[in-house]
């Protein structure tokens, strides 16, 4: 086996923005001292994710690592639902790492799966007992609190750089007081009104 793929989601539960998948691809033998500190990435503040963001971003520059993320949009979500999202998402991200089943293995998160023709082990708490697992939970969360805090700029009114799109009570006041926006997951928000 020459490659360890890990896969984990960000942005399973929020009311606003995608979900993000993200898939990281190292050597079996990858020396974890290039890329120290890295865990589930709830454990780690925001400032120590964008650094070992940036780092996983200069490796795969080089050639040692290969990562991918894919981001389901709300729209998506609301017509087909967040498993399938996710499931589309994974799919997508094997197919852009041009993955063999015959020389990788993939560690996945919670109760993703990959694509059944390929070996793989789904770890419950995996972001924080694998560290490739770990760097993909980092890799999709940076991607996606980046692309909630562009949002941020073009709805103001609703608070998504603090919250990032989660079911705050600020953000539900703002759906309240507000409406929705093109980037909330209306079959999340039936509650809110």
């Amino acid at each position: 086996m020459k490659w360890i793929i890990g896969v984990d989601e960000a942005g399973r539960g929020p009311l606003a923005g995608p979900v993000s998948v993200g898939l990281v691809k190292i050597p079996a033998d990858f020396d974890w001292a290039l890329v120290p500190g890295v865990n589930d990435s709830k454990k780690l503040s925001e400032k120590k994710r964008e650094v070992i963001f940036e780092i996983a971003k200069e490796l795969a520059k080089q050639g040692s690592i290969e990562y991918s993320v894919k981001s389901v949009s709300a729209k998506s979500i609301d017509a087909k639902g967040i498993a399938p999202a996710i499931v589309r998402a994974i799919e997508s991200g094997v197919e852009d790492l041009q993955l063999s089943p015959a020389d990788c293995f993939i560690k996945l998160d919670g109760s993703l799966k990959a694509p059944k023709e390929f070996p793989q082990e789904t770890i419950i708490g995996g972001d924080g007992k694998e560290a490739v697992i770990g760097l993909a939970s980092i890799m999709a969360k940076v991607t996606r609190d980046r692309y909630m805090l562009k949002q941020a700029e073009l709805y103001p009114e609703y608070g998504l750089a603090q919250h990032k799109g989660y079911g705050t009570k600020a953000h539900r006041e703002a759906i309240k007081k507000h409406g929705f926006t093109p980037i909330h997951r209306q079959s999340y928000c039936r509650n809110v009104k």
